[in-house]
């Protein structure tokens, strides 16, 4: 199923004055049927969602549909908690539980900036509302649609929880002006770059990666720290985990050696995917320019 452009903008105006006014704990139930229905109406991309999954996995196509069905799922829940957030930031705290603040704390302590290098896992937005609702000065990369209304609706939903997007795509100007600021950016590098990235194993698949982020750290020194939010079984509940910043074992700056340090950030989000397969965005074509993934 494929929505035109207005039909999609109207349903999502449709789905906001619903959720709205509703308890919170309906609404995620609200959500998690949309995300169901979803992925029984979207066969085309269903289908290359669990090729995908069968490919990167080595798993059977049963499997493959269960994971498939649980990121649709999670996804629903996850668009369903951008709308809510507005009116539940004060609550935040309660919903999303932090883990080893005191490696972002040490990075940002240094005054070079944070580069944040996370990916479509649990819900990504969720995670840099809870490191703004902590009074960091956080700043998100990624907000390009397809249509201009829907990309300013995101802009605003986060610029009202403290989330600032850098321009409406990837601007490096504007990131690099947020690390001189001493400030945090939030980076997803699990989209395909094409003939823009650097091809390093992903999920143990040849992908092309974003290398922007890696060359921004080594630039201002600013340290490159995974982060990655995993929503619980209840599905209203999150675990944001802050780890070390990145670092090559065999050079004394992360990043000197390029092609190493990609795939470095690529074997950290590929083993948290492995861990939480039905957390990740199955439906996006990864892999599309190196193995013609559609």
């Amino acid at each position: 199923m494929r929505l035109g452009r207005e039909m999609t903008w109207k349903l999502i105006q449709f789905v906001q004055s619903i959720l709205k006014n509703i308890p919170y704990k309906m609404a995620m139930k609200v959500g998690s049927f949309l995300g169901s229905v979803f992925w029984a109406l979207s066969k085309k991309r269903v289908d290359g969602a669990e090729y995908r999954c069968v490919k990167a996995l080595g798993i059977g196509v049963s499997t493959a549909r269960q994971i498939v069905r649980a990121s649709y799922v999670n996804l629903g829940r996850s668009v369903t908690e951008f709308i809510c957030l507005p009116d539940m930031i004060s609550n935040l705290n309660e919903l999303v539980t932090i883990h080893g603040e005191e490696h972002l704390k040490k990075a940002f302590d240094l005054g070079k900036g944070v580069i944040a290098i996370t990916a479509h896992l649990g819900n990504w937005e969720m995670a840099a509302a809870a490191v703004a609702a902590k009074g960091y000065p956080m700043n998100a990369i990624g907000a390009e649609q397809r249509d201009e209304r829907i990309t300013d609706l995101i802009i605003d939903s986060r610029q009202r929880w403290g989330v600032t997007t850098v321009s409406k795509g990837f601007s490096l100007k504007a990131a690099m002006t947020c690390l001189k600021r001493g400030e945090i950016l939030a980076i997803l590098i699990d989209q395909d770059a094409k003939e823009k990235g650097v091809v390093a194993p992903f999920l143990g698949l040849p992908a092309s990666t974003p290398y922007g982020p890696i060359k921004m750290s080594l630039k201002y020194g600013s340290p490159m720290i995974p982060v990655y939010i995993i929503r619980r079984e209840d599905g209203t509940h999150h675990d944001l985990y802050f780890l070390p910043p990145f670092e090559d074992p065999s050079s004394e700056f992360f990043g000197t050696d390029l092609e190493k340090a990609v795939a470095i950030c690529n074997n950290s989000i590929s083993s948290w995917i492995t861990k939480y397969p039905g957390q990740w965005m199955w439906l996006y074509p990864r892999w599309a320019s190196t193995l013609g993934d559609k």
